[in-house]
């Protein structure tokens, strides 16, 4: 592994240079750029607070800016893994003619989407402190170490997923419909106190069924950017919860682990892409 690493690094232009493409490609002939990548969440937060906070009158306190940090880096993990499924495939015609190492490829999508979550993240601090009125808060300098946690479970999961779309395309698909059922296990429009205080889990298991439930990195990682970038949420049926550098660190853990797993798999298999192309 270490003398892919080294082959890796000399083509770093060549990463770059896929990132640039990919930037220019995705908003090419749009008037806005990247503010078309947030505009779904935009919606999606602004329908939800609408609908929870007015029809079904949940009170609590600036529930928009929680639902729109969650939508930002829920989407920075879907995208993430959608447009790695493509990645190996949409450079077909290169992978055939040239050498490189084929990881460059999957790497360059979530460093593609990396910089777009980043942007998007600068929104969100203009939305927090120019709306919102909510005061800076020290904890916002952990937001590099969230999102080098994030950035490695990305790439693991690119590994493995644009790797395996090479022999069976219905991968992509597969993940589209499974990651829309992911969605609501993730605490996006709700937040993670809820499982360990919900009424469908009996007493004695709530701590088992919420520790299984801290064992997917984002389960946690979305709630960790809520609670270095929001104040606390100080719902009435349930406390909440300080943040916990125990579960972050099991994150870190688990993404690295995915990233040198995917890593390994990719490049045991990455020469046979020329076969399925």
């Amino acid at each position: 592994m270490l003398q892919e690493l080294k082959e890796l690094y000399k083509y770093r232009e060549l990463i770059v240079n896929l990132v640039i493409r990919d930037l220019k490609v995705r908003y090419k002939n749009s008037a806005i750029g990247f503010l078309w990548s947030l505009a779904n969440p935009i919606i999606q937060a602004a329908t939800i607070t609408v609908i929870f906070k007015f029809v079904l009158e949940i009170k609590i306190p600036n529930y928009s800016a929680y639902l729109f940090c969650a939508y930002l880096v829920w989407g920075f993990f879907y995208y993430s893994v959608l447009d790695a499924c493509d990645s190996v495939l949409l450079h077909g015609g290169l992978v055939k003619k040239t050498y490189f190492p084929r990881e460059v490829m999957p790497i360059s999508v979530c460093i593609s989407n990396l910089i777009h979550f980043c942007l998007a993240m600068v929104v969100f601090f203009l939305y927090v402190i120019l709306y919102l009125r909510a005061p800076v808060l020290v904890t916002w300098l952990m937001l590099p170490v969230l999102i080098f946690i994030q950035f490695l479970y990305h790439l693991g999961l690119a590994f493995f997923m644009s790797c395996a779309n090479v022999f069976y395309e219905d991968v992509k698909y597969m993940a589209m419909a499974f990651l829309n059922l992911v969605f609501y296990a993730m605490p996006v429009i709700y937040p993670i106190e809820k499982v360990y205080y919900s009424k469908f889990v009996p007493g004695p298991y709530k701590e088992l069924v919420y520790y299984l439930y801290m064992l997917n990195p984002l389960s946690y990682l979305i709630t960790a950017y809520r609670k270095t970038l929001l104040e606390p949420m100080n719902v009435k049926d349930f406390p909440d919860f300080a943040l916990n550098y125990g579960f972050l660190g099991l994150a870190l853990v688990v993404s690295l682990f995915f990233c040198i797993a995917g890593y390994a798999f990719f490049n045991s298999r990455k020469w046979q892409f020329v076969e399925k192309l």
